[in-house]
């Protein structure tokens, strides 16, 4: 599986369809969508999946820069349901087509979901396996040279894949995605019930060896100890080159109030593609700050805060979970 700072093909993402997921917000949501595939799209091609019945409303605020590809869904987050991609031994790309089960069954229906990835990939021509294991897409995340990290709070949890063990688990990601190394943080943050505890949240690789992870420099929260442990964890594991991992820690989560929800909108919850990264904000005082901590890790990208964190967060992820690549060959 190539890093995610590698080159993109395009990057996939869907409209949300799920009424009952962002209620009175649902006009917000959209409009954070079409913002950032408007963003992405001066920087390389998107395509925004649609329902039938939605797309539409796609194509007239998401404008001509973005292609909208109808497809049946069930939900909006790209990054779990949809493909993901490696490159084969030969120099091919196959789209993995892991189950879906509505993040362990909360989410009903989740049938279209559990059908995007090989309906875009038969879609577009390519080639596509299927893998009957549960994983979404925001609980893992690799370097490209054989390190994976997740969550044992995820892919662990009872409701993904309650028949296999966890050397189960490890002996599919490394046969499917191509890792050798995979590093085990223990949870994620303390209010993400939907995903149990999805990586994108707390952790992202800007390069081989070097691992962003998500802080809460607030003692009275929940997440200090969490992010802490999670911290002390990676520090003291090796990539897959055997090398001590170099872990950068972003200190600051933020957390705001939206349709009547606490929420944290963590900053790592971000999307790299090609010559720039997405971060989410939701307008605290730290945010420039911490953007540009991120922006050091990603010499030579555009580094570009977009207000869009709140909404996302209510619905239950980030930039990251709405986004998904396609990686160039």
């Amino acid at each position: 599986m190539p890093a995610e700072t590698g080159e993109h093909e395009r990057t996939l993402m869907c409209w949300p369809a799920r009424d009952d997921l962002y209620g009175e917000l649902m006009v917000g949501a959209r409009r954070a969508h079409a913002e950032l595939a408007t963003f992405i799209a001066s920087f390389e091609p998107v395509t925004m999946i649609a329902s039938p019945q939605h797309a539409e409303d796609a194509v007239a605020q998401c404008g001509p820069g973005v292609d909208v590809v109808e497809i049946p869904i069930d939900d909006s987050w790209a990054r779990d349901s949809g493909p993901i991609y490696v490159i084969d031994d030969d120099g091919g790309r196959t789209a993995l087509d892991f189950r879906f089960n509505g993040w362990g069954g909360k989410f009903e229906p989740w049938d279209d979901d559990d059908a995007l990835a090989g309906r875009w990939a038969r879609h577009a021509g390519h080639a596509v396996r299927r893998v009957e294991m549960v994983l979404e897409g925001g609980a893992i995340a690799v370097d490209g040279g054989g390190t994976l990290v997740t969550t044992e709070q995820c892919l662990l949890h009872p409701n993904r894949n309650p028949d296999m063990t966890r050397t189960e688990i490890e002996a599919v990601l490394t046969g499917e995605l191509g890792v050798s190394r995979i590093v085990w943080l223990p949870v994620g943050l303390a209010l993400d019930d939907d995903t149990d505890g999805h990586v994108d949240n707390i952790a992202a690789f800007p390069r081989a060896g070097v691992l962003l992870m998500q802080g809460c420099d607030d003692e009275r929260e929940d997440d200090w100890l969490r992010c802490d442990v999670n911290v002390r964890t990676a520090r003291d594991a090796p990539d897959a080159a055997g090398t001590p991992l170099d872990v950068v820690v972003v200190p600051t989560l933020p957390f705001t109030e939206i349709g009547g929800r606490r929420v944290a909108v963590p900053y790592l919850n971000a999307y790299a593609g090609n010559g720039f990264v997405a971060v989410p904000v939701c307008g605290h005082a730290a945010d420039d700050e911490m953007v540009a901590l991120i922006a050091e890790q990603y010499p030579g990208r555009t580094v570009t805060a977009l207000d869009v964190g709140a909404v996302l967060a209510y619905g239950g992820g980030g930039i990251h979970c709405i986004t998904q690549q396609v990686p160039a060959l």
